[in-house]
């Protein structure tokens, strides 16, 4: 696989999930910003560098947008949330939390699963994309099966086991053709040699 495997995570949740630099609703009522990062509260939003009209807003501004939004239905495309006036995240900004966010779930990876750096780059993208859908905790305690098989390095038996409700199905495709992959690479005799160095742990 050519470049980086966090760049290219990066890319493709950014694609999956889109890039929006307002506040708006999500598909189960949730306000949300940037690249599907949501906001449990008004202390969360406030935690952002939001700008009103290219200027730092303040704390007043971005409650005062945050309970505007989250007034509103759910349901609507992200562009039903935009005013003339709302506030926005530059694009650096927004590029900056989504690599601090998967950087964290990374470690939360490497928690559970030691060997998390000998695993195919492939199967490492397609559990940072689970994580970043579902929660770290929602991977790991809802797809016992998947968890599993992860930790035997049994990455078709993982693909088989990665379906989620909820996302469209070219993006479970994908996640599923990226633990196919996976498989693919770790019967290379290099990886299989290198991963069978490394021991494992439940």
């Amino acid at each position: 696989m050519s470049g980086n495997y966090m760049e290219r995570s990066l890319a493709q949740i950014a694609i999956f999930e889109g890039s929006v630099a307002w506040m708006y609703v999500d598909t189960v009522g949730k306000v949300t910003v940037g690249v599907g990062l949501m906001l449990p509260d008004v202390a969360a939003a406030q935690a952002l560098p939001f700008l009103a009209a290219g200027q730092a807003a303040s704390a007043a501004q971005i409650a005062t947008d945050f309970h505007r939004v989250g007034a509103m239905a759910m349901g609507h495309l992200a562009n039903f949330y935009k005013t003339p006036t709302c506030l926005q995240l530059d694009e650096a900004t927004i590029q900056q939390k989504l690599e601090s966010v998967l950087a964290g779930f990374e470690v939360k990876l490497r928690a559970k699963w030691p060997n998390y750096d000998q695993f195919p780059d492939e199967a490492k993208m397609a559990l940072l994309d689970m994580a970043y859908n579902l929660g770290p905790d929602g991977l790991l305690k809802g797809f016992p099966t998947l968890v599993r098989s992860v930790t035997a390095g049994d990455w078709k038996a993982a693909a088989a086991e990665c379906q989620r409700r909820g996302p469209a199905p070219s993006r479970n495709d994908w996640t599923k053709s990226m633990f196919l992959a996976a498989a693919e690479a770790a019967a290379t005799p290099h990886h299989a040699a290198a991963a069978a160095s490394v021991p494992t742990h439940s």
